[in-house]
């Protein structure tokens, strides 16, 4: 961690072109809201960071607390100082250095980061793009490894748009230099604005040294759209699968798969195509076969699918779950669920095998109640199983029973009508023809 660092994200602003009532900053990529990104890269690197807030301001600290317990919030006076250099205002910085990043930038690397600390003696390090197409972007004039001019693509003269050199929107201040100009800055333009760009003209023009740091596109690519976002996505997706493919999971047609950033996937597992895999799941030394959802669940030493869904809070081990196959809040320890069941709120012991059509019966409108059973069961095809229920060790169900009792040890319960059959009915139903 530097220890002469502060770091100022922005998250004041509502995100029109998102198109949308969730704030910017708060819609999601791999799980998690983009936000959430920024802070967690930049807690790797200061412990005073500081989160610029405006529109729905509530609602987005509210979302960071779920993660960050040590986060300082400041509300931008909008109405006053709209813009971005309003957004670093009247915040008190504990460090030498000040970097200033946007929360609406979830592929930063606090790796990338590290770069800005250049320790040398600029006042501003800031972020250029070298483009091939600049168009959207402020320009930024560089001579001599120094920056001379920036300006904003609607401000641009005709030579000044043929500038291929953009900003990236990254600033690391001196803060001294940055809390001596803050009060300088006007809002005298075209959006009645108060820019933070603009302290880089107040450098230039005082014979501070700006220093433009030369990155990557893809990690300080901003999100505006949902287009953006879903671009953004894929690559962080890609991130996510090269990272544990390189540590020898298989993966097949990856480029299928979703997993968010919070998977944990162990030894040499295989996740094969069109798969989805959300929130804390841990994968170890599993399979899991095409189609197939796992969401807040443990797998260790099992397969799973193809099309089978194991829903949070379900451990399953040594365990084979079939095609068809859904499993919610249960534990499962060397069991066989072939296909089409599903298994709620249960206790499922070694050796057991659970038939087609299995349904444990947890909720009865009101509450949910579990389903007890041992080791070396033995459940019939459509057998529905009442909870709160237990099966013993070492018992049987006949297929197509509805059990409500408890089955002791050895025991076969069955539960069937006595089957009539009546002659002829088809015809006289439907008729000879």
């Amino acid at each position: 961690m530097n220890d002469n660092l502060s770091i100022i994200i922005l998250a004041a602003g509502k995100g029109s072109r998102m198109k949308s009532t969730t704030p910017k900053v708060l819609h999601k990529i791999s799980g998690f809201e983009m936000l959430y990104y920024s802070i967690k890269e930049a807690k790797k690197l200061s412990d005073d960071i500081h989160v610029v807030l405006y529109h729905q301001a509530s609602r987005v600290q509210k979302a960071m607390d779920k993660y960050f317990t040590d986060i300082n919030y400041t509300i931008q006076d909008h109405e006053n100082y709209p813009g971005t250099g309003g957004a670093v205002m009247n915040i008190n910085l504990k460090h030498e250095n000040t970097l200033v990043l946007n929360g609406d930038m979830p592929l930063i690397q606090s790796s990338e980061l590290e770069k800005f600390n250049t320790n040398d003696n600029s006042a501003i390090v800031m972020s250029v793009l070298q483009l091939d197409d600049a168009t959207g972007y402020g320009r930024v004039i560089v001579e001599n490894n120094s920056v001379v001019k920036i300006v904003e693509q609607k401000d641009c003269n005709d030579e000044e748009l043929k500038v291929t050199t953009a900003n990236a929107g990254i600033y690391s201040f001196n803060t001294k230099f940055l809390n001596d100009n803050l009060p300088k800055l006007s809002n005298d333009n075209a959006q009645e604005e108060y820019y933070i760009t603009d302290l880089v003209e107040f450098a230039i023009e005082a014979n501070e040294t700006v220093t433009p740091l030369i990155v990557d596109e893809e990690n300080f690519k901003g999100v505006n759209s949902k287009f953006d976002l879903a671009t953004a996505e894929v690559i962080h997706q890609n991130r996510i699968k090269k990272e544990f493919m390189s540590n020898g999971v298989i993966m097949r047609m990856p480029d299928t798969i979703f997993i968010d950033s919070s998977v944990q996937i162990e030894g040499e597992s295989i996740i094969e195509n069109n798969v989805t895999l959300l929130g804390n799941t841990q994968i170890i030394n599993s399979h899991v076969k095409t189609g197939s959802v796992v969401e807040d669940s443990t797998l260790e030493d099992s397969d799973i699918g193809p099309i089978a869904r194991i829903r949070p809070k379900s451990i399953l081990k040594d365990t084979h779950i079939g095609n068809f196959v859904e499993v919610k809040k249960s534990n499962l320890n060397g069991v066989k669920a072939g296909h089409l069941s599903y298994l709620g709120d249960s206790d499922i012991d070694t050796g057991t095998n659970i038939g087609a059509g299995t349904i444990t019966c947890n909720y009865d409108g009101k509450n949910k109640f579990k389903t007890i059973i041992g080791k070396n069961v033995f459940i019939g095809s459509n057998t529905k199983l009442i909870a709160p229920i237990t099966l013993e060790d070492n018992c049987m169900t006949a297929a197509g029973s509805t059990l409500s009792k408890n089955v002791k040890s050895g025991q076969l319960a069955i539960t069937r009508t006595k089957v009539r059959i009546i002659k002829d009915y088809f015809y006289k139903f439907f008729g000879k023809k």
